[in-house]
């Protein structure tokens, strides 16, 4: 699926590579579409928070494969940080033209056990953080007539998930802004899309207590817990030229779980 200029709306220069803005871009899930973005062709702009030394291995590791990738560190849960992101991104590569809001945090207890601290700090980057950097980078995208938004959301915000009623209804809240933002859009050569992860072979995954990883494989279908490529896959298809047509749509990609 190697990027091409055919399209009428958002084409570049010849020789000008599309650019995408990947936030959790270094890890997990994250770097995993980091990796298959750029092994298409796309300059891919990966955002961090935090460890340095790991997201520069992760840069090291790319850029000696031949992929063109930029790091990019700040807080997604900050208004001013991501204005900051998409200003930088913008100055040193041009237009974002694929925007995949994937960074999230959790942080679990029992609603009832619940501080006030852990339910804001989740909700503030896992869904008003991507209402922050979708604002910044969407103007531009009108204009131009053509982008394509892929929200990393999770089957948690469709079925709920226990002991994560902060992280389930921040990606509920993800799921209703992606289709609302898909209505807003779809006229003028933007698409807005979810894709739904169920449990993924992730460091956040690794903290999960073996008896619950035991219980969630007996709820798929597919009796195994899906991979970060599995997860790349998705995101990279409804980002492609191919696939304007599909927008407000969601993706589960989770070995049925959620059926």
């Amino acid at each position: 699926m190697a990027e091409s200029a055919t399209q009428a709306t958002g084409t570049r220069p010849a020789g000008q590579r599309r650019v995408a803005l990947v936030t959790g871009g270094t890890r997990g899930i994250g770097a995993a579409i980091t990796e298959r973005l750029a092994r298409d062709g796309i300059h891919v702009a990966a955002v961090y928070v935090h460890d340095d030394g790991r997201a520069k291995e992760f840069l090291d590791q790319v850029s000696n494969a031949g992929m063109s990738v930029s790091l990019h560190r700040g807080d997604i849960g900050s208004p001013a940080d991501c204005a900051r992101l998409a200003r930088d991104v913008v100055a040193a590569h041009g237009p974002v033209d694929y925007l995949v809001n994937n960074a999230a945090i959790s942080s679990d207890a029992p609603a009832h056990e619940m501080t006030v601290e852990q339910w804001d700090a989740v909700v503030r980057v896992s869904l008003s953080g991507v209402f922050y950097l979708t604002r910044t980078v969407l103007p531009t995208m009108l204009e131009r007539g053509f982008g394509r938004i892929v929200n990393v959301g999770s089957i948690a915000g469709t079925m709920g998930s226990t002991w994560q009623a902060n992280y389930a209804a921040a990606k509920g809240g993800v799921i209703a802004f992606t289709k609302s933002i898909a209505r807003e859009t779809s006229r003028r050569g933007v698409t807005a899309n979810c894709v739904l992860p169920g449990p993924t072979r992730t460091d956040m995954a690794a903290a999960t207590p073996d008896e619950v990883n035991d219980k969630l494989l007996r709820l798929i279908p597919a009796r195994r817990v899906g991979r970060p490529e599995e997860i790349a896959h998705a995101v990279r298809f409804l980002l492609d030229d191919l696939s304007g047509f599909i927008t407000g749509a969601l993706l589960p990609v989770d070995g049925g779980m959620s059926m």
